[in-house]
């Protein structure tokens, strides 16, 4: 008839709340009438709780003498491998001077990170072709340097929307930071602070908008990555706190109305059974066999995004409760880019949301080509940007090349927090600004306005048909 949870030494009613669940009751049922602190903190936000739950439902503090119940909470739980594998990858990460690129950082973070997240931040839907292709894309495209020019002197800072970037680069907007520090998002605003690199902040993100505004040095940009749901008022107030917090641009994502299938994601605490040696069997006659293709609640979500945005509607409508620039994050097509000028946009950040919605969906790089080619009208009219599959210096000059503004990097953000904190991000923006201008410079390029995109041909054309 009740559900209540201990968090953080707090007594939550979450009777109301177990069908709003996002993950689905099963986790909140697990922990009914106990503690459920060490489950709660590491996938959530801090104000997570504030956000969803009314005063009503937050009935106050554990008193000093509890229920008996209560007490007869399990003892401290054994380590379990994949916990005693993380302790020891911690302990043997190799010092930051023999990080030399992107990859090795991933390596790392590969190694440090616990099954589950690992799977989480590298997860591609389906059989993860278009994951795949983000990177690939890079390789079909190589330079014709320009040589005897004076290169001394290198400028590899740009203007993003009139906001001043020490680089052609920003931080996308990636979920779920604190997943791989508890410091989660503020150590990526901090490293970027420090350099002048502008981060964009996910809906989503682990700590409350509010804590990363302030962690931001006064003169920091920071961008705001929108989710709309079919909570309209909801998305309203979420975009005004965003506008009074002083985040400058709204890159309202505009691919993700459904959730991928991320399979990897699904598997990875079917992998961790295993390893445990707690793997589940079939038994005849099971009835979920057949209703239940997905059982993990990883994928059986309840959907909150939109489903129905449009070009006539969701535009305007949010051109009416902020003054915020709007920059659409999805654009996989040349029509759709021709359109999002037509409405007046500010930006179109051309994406396949790092691979993980729509497979087969064309690589970033390539529908920028193919804009280039074929309506090259449109880079004077908004600001062109693209994320997805970037690892390296050249890719970021590729892409600059060929007309885009700046390019956005998630996972690797993500990657370097896990594998060494604030450093970690430091570092990576250390590499990335040495592979760029010595790129430039062998490029014959001093300035971003050097970068033209007769300096980049495709190795190998697409045709479609």
């Amino acid at each position: 008839s009740s559900c209540w949870v201990i968090i953080n030494n707090e007594v939550y009613d979450v009777t109301e709340f177990l069908s709003k669940h996002p993950g689905g009751p099963s986790i909140l049922l697990k922990y009914a009438g106990r503690d459920a602190t060490s489950a709660y903190e590491p996938i959530h936000s801090r104000d997570a709780i504030q956000k969803n739950l009314s005063p009503s439902q937050c009935l106050g503090p554990m008193t000093a003498i509890m229920d008996p119940a209560v007490k007869k909470d399990p003892l401290p739980v054994e380590q379990t491998q994949d916990e005693m594998r993380v302790e020891q990858a911690m302990k043997q990460r190799p010092p930051l001077n023999r990080i030399l690129n992107l990859a090795d950082i991933e390596d790392v973070a590969k190694k440090v990170l616990p099954h589950s997240v690992q799977a989480f931040y590298s997860a591609g839907t389906d059989d993860e072709l278009s994951l795949r292709e983000n990177t690939r894309a890079f390789e079909r495209f190589f330079f014709h340097a320009r040589v005897m020019r004076p290169v001394s002197n290198c400028d590899p800072s740009v203007r993003i929307l009139g906001y001043e970037s020490s680089l052609p680069l920003f931080v996308s907007g990636a979920a779920q930071a604190i997943l791989g520090h508890p410091q989660g998002e503020l150590n990526i605003t901090r490293a970027c602070g420090n350099v002048a690199i502008i981060q964009m902040v996910c809906t989503f993100a682990s700590i409350p908008r509010l804590q990363i505004a302030a962690a931001a040095l006064p003169s920091q940009t920071l961008f705001f990555q929108l989710y709309k749901i079919t909570d309209t008022a909801a998305t309203a107030r979420v975009v005004q706190e965003a506008e009074h917090l002083g985040y400058k641009a709204i890159f309202l994502t505009v691919d993700a109305i459904v959730v991928g299938t991320r399979e990897k994601d699904v598997r990875s605490l079917w992998d961790l059974e295993l390893q445990e040696g707690k793997s589940q069997y079939h038994v005849e006659g099971d009835p979920e066999a057949a209703t239940n293709l997905f059982g993990s609640s990883a994928v059986n979500r309840k959907n909150v995004f939109d489903p129905d945005m449009s070009w006539e509607e969701t535009i305007p409508w949010l051109r009416g409760i902020t003054k915020m620039p709007i920059i659409l994050k999805g654009i996989q097509c040349v029509e759709d880019a021709v359109l999002a000028a037509e409405a007046g946009v500010e930006g179109i950040l051309l994406s396949n949301h790092g691979g993980r919605q729509l497979e087969s969906s064309l690589p970033p790089l390539e529908v920028l080509y193919k804009i280039r080619h074929e309506r090259p009208d449109i880079f004077d009219k908004l600001e062109v940007y693209i994320d997805g599959g970037v690892r390296r210096g050249t890719d970021v000059i590729k892409a600059v090349c060929l007309g885009a503004k700046a390019v956005g990097l998630g996972r690797p953000f993500l990657y370097a927090l896990s594998a060494y904190g604030e450093i970690g991000v430091t570092k990576l923006l250390t590499i990335l600004h040495r592979e760029i201008t010595t790129s430039m410079r062998l490029l014959g390029a001093a300035t971003i306005r050097d970068l033209t995109p007769e300096m980049v041909r495709a190795l190998i054309f697409w045709f479609f048909i």
